[in-house]
Order: C-alpha cells, then sequence, then structure tokens
C-alpha cells in the first residue's frame, strides 16, 4: 500500500511538473510574439527625413488614389509631379494644391508621352533623382465573362495597367537609382484571386509577378518596391455605369448559340449580381490605401506589401490561400449561373 502511494505521488508530482513547464513554454511564446509585435510596430513607425526634398513622381492623378495622394504629400510638404490623362484632371489638380506640386499630360500607352514626363521629371529633380514612383494609373474595362472577350479586350487593359507600368518603371529607373528612391505598384486583391475574365486580373498578377522581381533585382541598388493591394473601393475603376455599359457592347457582340448558352436573362442577372455585390463591398474611404502608398514612401522600413481595406485584409487574401473549391463556391455565389447549368 505505502508503495502504490508512492507512486501516485510520483505521478502526481511529474503531471504537476508537466503542466508548469507547458504552461511556462506557452507564457513565454506569447511573451516573445508580443515583443516582436512590439518591435515591428516600433520599427514600422520609422519615418525618412527631408520630405521637402524627396520628389515624388504618380502616375493617374485625374481622380481616384492618385489624386488623393498627390494632395496628400503635397500637404506633407514632399514636392509632387502629378501625371494626369486629361488637361481637366490636370487643371482641377492644381486649383487645390500648393504651388509645389506640378502636373503634367501623360498616357502610360505612349512611348513617346513617356519620354516626355522623363525629361519634365528630370529637369526638376536634378542630380537628387526621383525618390518615389507610384505607378497607379489603371483602367477596369472591358471586364466580364471570358468567353465574351476578343484579343482587343484583353490588350486594352493589359497596355495601361501592365505594358504601361513596366515601361515606365524601366524608363525612370535611372532617376530612382540616384537618389536610391522607391517604387509603389498598385495591384489588387484580384492580383491574387481571379474573380472575372478580361484582362484586370491578368495585369494585376503581371504587375505582382513584376514587382517581386524588380524588388529583388533592385534591392542591391538601394531601391525599395512595394505592393498595395487593395480591396473594393469607390473609383472610377469600380464605376458601375461604366462596367454595365461595356457588358452590354460585349453581349451585342455575341454570336446567337452563345447567348443560347447563357440564356437571354444572364446579361440582366449578371449586372444585377454586380451592382449587389459592388454597393456590399465597395468603401468610399480611399484614404485607407493612399496611407499605404505614403507609408510605403514615407517609411524607412516599407513594407513589400501593403493590403488595404478589410475586405483585403479579412476576406479576399485569406480566401486566396484556400483550396480553390472554397474560392469557387465563394464567387460562385456572388455572379449567376448560365442557364445551362442551373
Amino acid at each position: 500500500m505505502a508503495k502504490q502511494g508512492l507512486v501516485s505521488t510520483d505521478n502526481l508530482m511529474t503531471h504537476l511538473l508537466e503542466v508548469i513547464l507547458s504552461h511556462l513554454a506557452l507564457t513565454c511564446a506569447l511573451l516573445l510574439a508580443a515583443l516582436a509585435a512590439i518591435r515591428w510596430y516600433i520599427r514600422d513607425s520609422y519615418k525618412v527625413d527631408g520630405f521637402n526634398q524627396k520628389h515624388v513622381f504618380i502616375t493617374g492623378c485625374d481622380s481616384g488614389f492618385g489624386n488623393l495622394l498627390a494632395r496628400q504629400l503635397d500637404g506633407k510638404g514632399f514636392p509632387v509631379m502629378a501625371a494626369c490623362l486629361t488637361e481637366k484632371g490636370a487643371s482641377d489638380l492644381e486649383a487645390v494644391t500648393s504651388p509645389r506640386l506640378k502636373t503634367l499630360l501623360l498616357n502610360v500607352t505612349d512611348s513617346a508621352s513617356i519620354r516626355r514626363a522623363v525629361e519634365f521629371v528630370s529637369k526638376e529633380v536634378g542630380e537628387r533623382g526621383l525618390w518615389g514612383l507610384v505607378n497607379n494609373a489603371g483602367r477596369s474595362v472591358p471586364i466580364g465573362p471570358t468567353e465574351w472577350m476578343q484579343l482587343e479586350d484583353f490588350t486594352k487593359v493589359l497596355d495601361v495597367n501592365l505594358m504601361g507600368v513596366i515601361e515606365v518603371t524601366l524608363k525612370f529607373l535611372p532617376l530612382l537609382k540616384k537618389a536610391k528612391g522607391r517604387v509603389v505598384n498598385v495591384a489588387s486583391i484580384l492580383g491574387r484571386l481571379s474573380l472575372t475574365g478580361g484582362g484586370y486580373c491578368l495585369s494585376k498578377w503581371g504587375v505582382e509577378a513584376f514587382s517581386d522581381s524588380l524588388r529583388r533585382d533592385m534591392q542591391h541598388f538601394g531601391i525599395k518596391v512595394s505592393i498595395i493591394e487593395p480591396g473594393f473601393f469607390k473609383t472610377a475603376v469600380t464605376r458601375l455605369d461604366l462596367i454595365e455599359a461595356d457588358l452590354r457592347r460585349l453581349w451585342t457582340r455575341l454570336p446567337r448559340d452563345v447567348k443560347d448558352s447563357y440564356g437571354d436573362t444572364y446579361l440582366a442577372d449578371y449586372v444585377k449580381a454586380q451592382g449587389f455585390s459592388m454597393s456590399i463591398l465597395c468603401s468610399p474611404d480611399i484614404s485607407k490605401v493612399t496611407w499605404c502608398m505614403e507609408h510605403a514612401l514615407a517609411s524607412l522600413f516599407p513594407r513589400t506589401r501593403y493590403a488595404a481595406g478589410w475586405d483585403a485584409k479579412l476576406f479576399w487574401i485569406p480566401l486566396s490561400y484556400l483550396p480553390s473549391f472554397v474560392s469557387d463556391f465563394v464567387i460562385n455565389v456572388l455572379l449567376p449561373l448560365p442557364k445551362a447549368l442551373k
């Protein structure tokens, strides 16, 4: 009996020791995680000096993210060169900013226009070089079911969103190398998860790949590259009237047999579903995106990727890591099925 009591006491002491050690290990792990988070937060808050000497060139400043970023950086003292597609966009921006901000016209699909922009910026920055290049210009339409597209529908979007980004970046690299500056490329959560057909998702996946290879190549020269991955926001890219008008254009030219396979009500159902989704998902607060852009330009240690918007952080990007059947299910809930699959 005494021996059994001794064995039971030993087992109890062993169990207690295991519990204490497991609690200590958990406490240490939580403490290390907390310290790592605090260190990251402090490091993330460090800013570069001399904003007034750091020139930034932004594309697509007529409206949306580019327009707000230009005004935001101008207010912080950065010398901003804002590229607009239209004269009205340029004059409207000049009217609400300081004389320090300069505007110029730029079509990112036109090599001659890009060369003129490089000459303009080179004169402005001098020997300091260019601190920041923000590739923000973009378009969404044509967008929709893949079968509705023709080759030129893809190229219209790819020329702006991907080839334009590549050419602008390549032409500005000598000025960026002088300043050991920053490249900030606007991708999308649709660069992680393809929700629809057309060139938009393709272009944003391409921006992700181009930016990653550029970052690795340019780190040897002191240039840092960041990718902005916005969720859904209310900008010209998500304007439902423009998207709907282009969808109707695509539908109208489809052969009769293709229309029949989708059903006569499919276009109306598609437009309705898209409008419902956009009304729920699109945030009007585009400053969530421009804050990320500003941080990438002003932080001493810019992040490689910035998820902008709670839908990007908590829904779309996590969804992109899940098995395909899960993301397929979610997308099928958001969009109607063709007649043949009902």
